[in-house]
């Protein structure tokens, strides 16, 4: 079984050289003031804080409103909307705010013609699980019931990356319990998402590509502690926290992607086999050498992510 095709496998040298000399300016970026306290809520904050300087200057044309009590950033595209694309961000379940994808979600409504809701679900560990999926699921019933009204179309697609490809698989399982809601959600699209909450071999570190990574170990620990405290491994494997450990039957095509030097690889390749094994339309990338959060990492194999992603959203539009 080949992950990736002789294609990317040619792109493997210059993505190793954009990591390389990338990387490390990033991690900067999100490095704190000083060493991160002893304290894990102290520690969450001091990295909230962190993070939220590297979000650029936010786009004029975003309108925050206020969906089922939850802030919601949204774009509209230049003209009627084929579907909504409900958007989760990324932050380990503790930082991050709607704001740092402006850019992404400018672009993905004015290449596609669809309405972005970007949700701002609560964040731990003031709100621990289920607070975030709770959130995003009151988002996608108001819209199941007012998107035609208010953006033109009632037709879903859910989508985020890293802690919002988890909230975009939670939220689809949950929908399953909807009658009807289903059948007007076209797909998700699960980018390098947090899928088994009770640590993937790769998440641990037992990588299958001993390449530098923008996520640790320790900070993966971090994140769990704070979004389900007091659980144990096995108990943060409950179904109904872990997509991966769910039953995965019935459920729309999605798109899965992730780099082989992800600590979260295990999550989508494991979540990936059972979708497909359950009898669903999937599609899996994975970007060889890259790191999690690849897409900041400009190069022949995100270009080539970049484009099957494309493909795969418009082939969902045109049904």
């Amino acid at each position: 079984m080949k992950l990736w095709n002789d294609d990317l496998e040619a792109l493997r040298p210059e993505a190793r050289q954009v990591v390389a000399g990338a990387l490390g300016a990033i991690a900067e970026m999100f490095a704190g003031d000083g060493p991160p306290p002893d304290d894990l809520h102290e520690r969450a904050l001091f990295s909230r804080r962190a993070f939220a300087r590297t979000t650029g200057e936010p786009d004029p044309t975003a309108v925050d409103v206020e969906i089922a009590g939850v802030r919601c950033r949204t774009f509209r595209p230049d003209g009627p909307a084929r579907a909504v694309y409900v958007h989760f961000h990324g932050g380990g379940m503790i930082l991050g705010t709607p704001e740092m994808n402006d850019a992404g979600n400018r672009a993905l409504a004015d290449r596609h013609q669809v309405a972005v809701v970007s949700v701002d679900y609560r964040l731990a560990p003031e709100h621990p699980y289920p607070a975030g999926p709770d959130d995003g699921v009151a988002v996608v019933r108001w819209l199941l019931d007012h998107g035609e009204g208010e953006y033109g179309s009632d037709r879903l697609l859910l989508g985020g990356e890293s802690a919002g490809g988890y909230m975009a698989a939670a939220v689809l399982l949950r929908l399953r319990d909807e009658p009807g809601a289903l059948d007007r959600v076209l797909g998700a699209n699960v980018v390098f998402g947090v899928l088994d909450w009770g640590r993937s071999p790769s998440q641990r570190g037992l990588r299958a590509t001993e390449g530098p990574d923008m996520l640790s170990p320790e900070g993966i620990v971090d994140f769990g502690d704070c979004y389900l405290p007091g659980m144990t491994d096995d108990e943060r494997r409950a179904p109904e926290i872990s997509p991966a450990f769910a039953d995965l039957r019935g459920l729309p095509p999605a798109f899965v992607s992730v780099g082989s030097a992800d600590h979260l690889l295990d999550d989508s390749l494991m979540f990936a086999g059972r979708y497909a094994a359950a009898g669903n339309d999937i599609q899996l990338f994975v970007a060889p050498d890259m790191p999690h959060g690849f897409q900041a990492f400009p190069c022949g194999i995100t270009r080539a992510w970049d484009d099957a992603v494309t493909t795969w959203i418009a082939e969902r539009l045109d049904g």
